[in-house]
């Protein structure tokens, strides 16, 4: 089985993860990330879980909710700039003229039947359009600028002016283009991206779905191949619509729709890092082996903020058979019991996006705006870890007592007589 990932499943898998337009996705993504972040620490004060804080900010409180809604309320157009520059620079083209041409694309294509810009397309049901538009008018340049077809000016112009005129014809294409099919057409650019990837999107708000996902994930950790990121160009946009759709349900005093949104893989599966090793680590600290103590306190201030590579390396868990099972089957038990509890309303789901390298239990209460019960869930992640990984790390410490007694007795042979 690890023979056929290793040679056919994990270099496909690579290969993806590198593809220049998910790298620029995934980055491109990362841009948003600030803003979120920003806009849900006015969410959490505005919304802090003190009886009677409500109703002691008043009107106040409503204001605070201003920043949020425009944070949240840009993140499609902050994604569209992010992934053009991202993308350009990978292209070796002028980053900051595929950024003017994308926001005038993306903008363009916002416009309702009447003509005028649709500010709500800005945000999460946006984000789908800005990401296919960037990367269809970086391309676009691409292929003007490679083809050198645009207006030449002598080398005496300033470098700013020439590269005005310069993007001049690759712009105009790409606005024609998008004027026609919005305008002339009246084809609904943005419904129809949106329309082409909800069977993705369906397919990741669902439980098998997140099961997959993790157990992809967890496969290409075996490999010692990081699966997050691997997956994140793809997995990323769809979790940030997720929080996104949250956020604004959260504000609006409604059901919150979305279980998979940023931060339920994080936060309630991912208890110490991916494989949620936290349980791994605690079992290390009061090993009887030298090895996996040391391994354990030097690892037990990485985990603590979800960074885990001093563990999958270090045990190590990649390649390694007997750890390879905990490592999978960690993460799908907690994946699966988190999402039912978050089904069944018994604790909160994910509606704020707080940084990923927040430590457990603090991380659920902040990222469901103050849900004692997920809070609670993150500490008791930490007991199911520990009790999946005891049994098969007990098994590997044997093996390394007995090779630590070994090399004790060959460097003092006369205290083993």
């Amino acid at each position: 089985m690890m023979k056929f990932l290793e040679s056919r499943v994990v270099p496909v898998l690579i290969k993806v993860g590198d593809n220049a337009i998910l790298v620029a996705v995934r980055n491109g993504i990362a841009f948003t990330l600030p803003f979120i972040v920003a806009g849900s620490l006015f969410l959490i004060i505005a919304n802090l879980p003190i009886p009677g804080w409500t109703e002691w900010l008043g009107d106040f409180g409503t204001k605070l909710s201003v920043p949020v809604n425009v944070t949240f309320g840009a993140i499609g157009l902050i994604a569209a700039i992010g992934i053009s520059f991202n993308l350009a620079r990978q292209l070796q083209l002028d980053g900051v003229s595929c950024c003017c041409i994308t926001v005038a694309v993306f903008m363009l294509a916002q416009l309702d039947d009447a003509g005028k810009i649709n500010v709500s397309n800005f945000g999460a049901s946006g984000l789908f359009s800005a990401i296919i538009l960037s990367v269809l008018t970086v391309y676009v340049v691409r292929f003007f600028i490679q083809r050198k077809i645009y207006i030449k000016l002598p080398e005496s112009v300033p470098p700013a002016v020439l590269q005005s005129f310069v993007s001049l014809v690759p712009a105009t294409v790409c606005l024609t283009v998008v004027w026609f099919v919005r305008v002339i057409l009246g084809f609904d650019i943005n419904a129809f991206f949106t329309l082409i990837l909800s069977p993705l999107v369906l397919g990741m708000d669902t439980l098998p779905g997140m099961l997959l996902l993790v157990l992809t994930i967890s496969l290409l950790w075996c490999c010692g191949i990081h699966g997050t990121n691997v997956l994140s160009g793809i997995t990323s946009p769809i979790f940030l619509k997720f929080i996104a759709e949250n956020t604004e349900a959260f504000l609006n005093h409604q059901p919150v729709p979305h279980i998979a949104a940023e931060g339920f893989y994080t936060f309630f599966i991912c208890a110490g890092g991916s494989g949620a090793t936290m349980g791994l680590v605690l079992a290390m600290i009061f090993s009887r082996s030298r090895y996996y103590r040391s391994l354990g306190r030097m690892s037990i201030g990485p985990a603590i903020f979800c960074i885990n590579e001093p563990v999958i390396f270090g045990v190590p868990m990649v390649f390694n058979p007997l750890m390879m099972l905990p490592l999978i089957i960690t993460p799908l038990v907690l994946c699966t019991i988190s999402w039912l509890l978050m089904d069944f309303n018994i604790i909160g789901r994910p509606v704020l996006q707080v940084p990923w390298t927040m430590p457990p239990i603090l991380n659920a209460w902040f990222a469901t705006a103050g849900n004692l019960p997920a809070a609670i869930w993150s500490g008791c992640m930490v007991v199911i870890s520990t009790v999946i990984y005891y049994p098969f790390f007990k098994m590997m410490e044997r093996n390394q007592i007995q090779k630590e007694a070994e090399e004790d007795s060959a460097l003092n042979p006369a205290a083993s007589t």
